[in-house]
């Protein structure tokens, strides 16, 4: 019997004790709206004298900006250290309060945490458990984190690789912003560490490759479980609407891709040496969204991705990617699934869900190697609009035809992650599946950030005098005046969603304000040039983008400092 089982067992049977009666609550089951709380408690490791625990605290009652969850033990375990909440023990009483940056708890989001402790005799679960005082029942686990629920995978991997962990701090990207005044308030965030070119495997320019990173968060590790953010980029024909993020593979270099580029990787990954890690893996930014969207009669359309619609290197490289990665037990694959102001209107939405699909089944990989998808990376969609919503009408006109929603599905990244995850599903996907969503600079705060609705003169009045995203138009995508640090990372904030990450590390540029020479294969695109005034992309706004930027990647001083004043929640 798991122990988690046996504790929840020992909760129910303490509840019918008191009340004469008992109902078991797992995760997704129809009964868990009934249930104020949920506690999923695990002990992940015993050694005879100590051990370290995972707990996942899920909230079915109105949306918190605190909590506190606590229990006692029947015998004399002692909390020793803690991550991801503040814990405190007196006698045999425990209370995990939360950190400063996962306070918000919404309705049916979760929080998780970790702790390590010391005992000796019997290290006997807790059988109670209260969330701000109310008593929570305790699941088994069978649902696991944001994902939604399924059975287990057969490779021993976790529904959510986020819960009850640490997540590794880049300590190249720590530096930078230590270095920066103020920026030591964030400088202990994780962020993802990005393999854009095939010479980042082993380290560019004297600075940490994929092998240095990953014995740097064995050493972050400790005894707890630890999580390592890699984004895997460099498809051939790489980004093609977008010049600024280019790559160094042409169109058909797709064998290159694999044996030059995949390959490697995966055989760093599989070294025994880091079977241990947690290594969640973001899986080609942008490519697979504009075989759906700038392809073909649009007016949005490139040669360039006509072209690479047409070789399949887009599909293929993405599935061998899978396929090779996938294979390691211990590698969580989440492919990148573009964002709202992207893919939310109706004629890209389930299509892009099906390209999607395809490229998962293609070159030997199948939807197994996917563990979830991640929306919003290196972008600036606002997490939650609170000010309007899709359904709003002023004066008989729909919230759909102002000029900033443009007939749009969805007004924010959180709602369209959710729908866009119930989509994947439909066409084939896994059910628990998880979604993440890169919350590095799409915080919106500062002294534009707009207390309450805009007025009901208009639809557009409304609209653009209540939303938190301040871009120009929702199509702007590099360096953008204006943004803000989002939600800091942290695991299970809502249903359906694994984890808000920084996969985006934020300091660094989206590409050059102006042509730059480089050997790095980064062309210069106008999107990123203050004075461009537009494509049909953009609908032919000015791009919002900062002056005298750097090569994308490459550190942007001016923009640090912008995204922790601007930062949403405040610093």
């Amino acid at each position: 019997m798991s122990p988690t089982r046996t504790a929840l067992l020992a909760a129910l049977a303490l509840v019918a004790g008191t009340a004469g009666t008992a109902t078991a609550v797992v995760p997704g089951d129809a009964s868990a709206a009934s249930v104020p709380c949920t506690v999923d408690y695990k002990v992940q490791n015993d050694w005879g004298s100590g051990f370290t625990a995972a707990v996942t605290v899920t909230n079915n009652t109105a949306a918190k900006s605190s909590w506190a969850v606590k229990w006692s033990y029947a015998g004399n375990q002692k909390v020793t250290s803690f991550w991801n909440a503040k814990l405190t023990q007196s006698g045999t009483a425990v209370t995990a309060a939360n950190e400063t940056y996962n306070g918000q708890l919404a309705t049916g989001g979760s929080a998780s945490f970790g702790f390590q402790g010391s005992y000796s005799g019997t290290n006997a679960l807790p059988t109670s458990f209260t969330l701000d005082g109310v008593t929570c029942n305790v699941d088994d686990g069978s649902g696991g984190g944001g994902g939604g629920g399924g059975t287990p995978d057969p490779s021993g991997r976790v529904d959510n690789p986020y819960a009850g962990a640490k997540v590794y701090v880049n300590p190249e990207w720590s530096a930078h912003a230590a270095a920066e005044p103020g920026g030591s308030r964030v400088s202990n965030q994780p962020t993802g560490v990005w393999l854009d070119r095939i010479a980042a495997i082993n380290g560019v320019n004297g600075g940490m490759g994929l092998r240095a990173h990953l014995d740097a968060a064995l050493a972050q590790k400790g005894s707890g479980e630890e999580v390592v953010q890699l984004v895997i980029y460099d498809l051939p024909g790489r980004d093609c609407s977008a010049l600024a993020s280019n790559g160094e593979l042409g169109p058909t270099d797709i064998d290159k891709y694999k044996t030059q580029f995949i390959d490697p990787i995966a055989a760093i990954l599989a070294d025994s040496k880091y079977s241990s890690l947690r290594i969640v893996t973001t899986v080609e930014l942008d490519s697979l969204p504009n075989l759906v969207t700038n392809t073909g009669s649009r007016a949005t359309a490139t040669p360039a991705c006509d072209t690479m619609l047409a070789n399949g290197n887009y599909v293929k490289g993405v599935g061998y990617a899978l396929a090779k990665l996938g294979a390691i037990p211990n590698v969580y694959n989440y492919v990148d699934a573009g964002h709202h102001g992207w893919l939310g209107w109706d004629d890209n939405f389930a299509a892009s869900a099906n390209v999607l699909k395809q490229a998962a089944t293609s070159e030997g990989a199948t939807v197994d190697d996917v563990q979830g998808f991640i929306t919003d990376t290196a972008n600036y969609s606002a997490l939650k609009e609170n000010n309007f919503s899709i359904n709003d009408t002023v004066n008989g006109t729909s919230v759909r035809q102002s000029k900033w929603v443009d007939w749009n599905r969805y007004v924010d990244e959180l709602s369209y992650a959710q729908a866009f995850r119930n989509e994947l599903v439909s066409v084939g996907f896994n059910s628990g599946i998880g979604m993440l969503i890169d919350t590095s600079r799409n915080g919106w705060g500062g002294t534009a950030r707009p207390a309450g609705p805009g007025p009901t003169t208009s639809v557009d009045a409304y609209v653009d005098g209540g939303r938190y995203d301040r871009r120009i138009h929702v199509g702007n995508w590099c360096n953008q005046s204006g943004a803000g640090l989002g939600e800091r990372p942290q695991a299970s904030p809502a249903a359906g969603i694994d984890a808000y990450v920084w996969m985006k590390p934020p300091g660094e540029s989206d590409g050059s304000s102006s042509a730059i020479p480089n050997d790095e294969g980064k062309g210069f695109d106008r999107m990123c040039d203050p004075t461009y005034t537009g494509n049909p992309r953009n609908n032919n706004n000015m791009s919002g983008a900062l002056p005298n930027a750097p090569l994308s990647g490459h550190w942007f001083s001016a923009q640090f400092q912008q995204l922790m004043q601007n930062a949403y929640p405040p610093l």
